[in-house]
């Protein structure tokens, strides 16, 4: 469960990116993490971990790079005097699923990791690499096959990453409803939208629907975008 949450959350990556490399993103991760993951389980030779646990951990686990580096924060506050942000619960969800099954579960974890080290390092000039549309087409379904799939980007998109949402849209999804009073979104928060590709007046309304929060207007556009 943890796990579809996570990759349905990651799609914030798939924002900034767009849809086709977002796509070799995802064959990359999973590629890199299983070669990963023979070759461990071949120096290793332990037999306690050569059922390792079923599931998408290496595509999970490679995206935490980009979250971390990539998505930036958008909330701060202290629980008992420690210092945390709106992504910690993130991180501590993919803690408890890395160390769910120990070394089942642990193995793949870090292989996923490495493997998402090796995108963001742009080994092979990945992140430059390109798939045809209908390869792309066929990843976003296989990527969200409970949430909806999410609009590919179209060839004259890409140099934009993603398709961006008209006004009509963005205002049937979520009319303004906000109170005259309602102060309004602060410049960076609407930047902040704009550079995963949302379209700005559609960001503005989001955050305003959202009171300022930038991950609340984030999951507004991503669910608006999947209906």
């Amino acid at each position: 469960m943890f796990g579809l949450y996570l990759l349905y959350y990651f799609r914030v990556f798939e924002r900034q990116i767009g849809s086709n490399k977002y796509s070799v993103f995802i064959l990359f991760s999973v590629m890199v993490s299983f070669f990963f993951e023979v070759m461990a389980l071949a120096i290793l030779k332990d037999p306690t971990a050569n059922l390792l646990t079923s599931g998408p951990y290496g595509l999970i686990f490679a995206s935490f790079v980009p979250f971390y580096f990539d998505i930036p924060v958008s909330t701060w506050f202290r629980i008992f005097g420690v210092r945390f942000s709106d992504k910690s619960f993130i991180y501590l969800a993919g803690l408890q699923l890395l160390l769910s099954s120990w070394k089942r579960s642990l193995l793949p974890g870090i292989c996923g990791i490495l493997a998402g080290s090796l995108y963001r390092l742009n080994v092979f000039h990945i992140r430059r690499a390109k798939f045809p549309e209908f390869v792309t087409s066929f990843f976003s379904r296989l990527s969200w096959p409970s949430t909806g799939n999410p609009p590919t980007a179209s060839a004259r998109n890409l140099a934009g990453n993603v398709p961006s949402y008209t006004t009509r849209q963005a205002e049937r999804t979520y009319p303004s409803t906000a109170a005259p009073s309602a102060i309004e979104p602060p410049e960076d928060c609407i930047a902040t939208l704009v550079s995963m590709g949302f379209d700005r007046n559609s960001a503005r309304q989001a955050l305003v629907h959202a009171r300022n929060d930038v991950n609340a207007a984030t999951n507004i556009l991503l669910e608006a975008q999947a209906h």
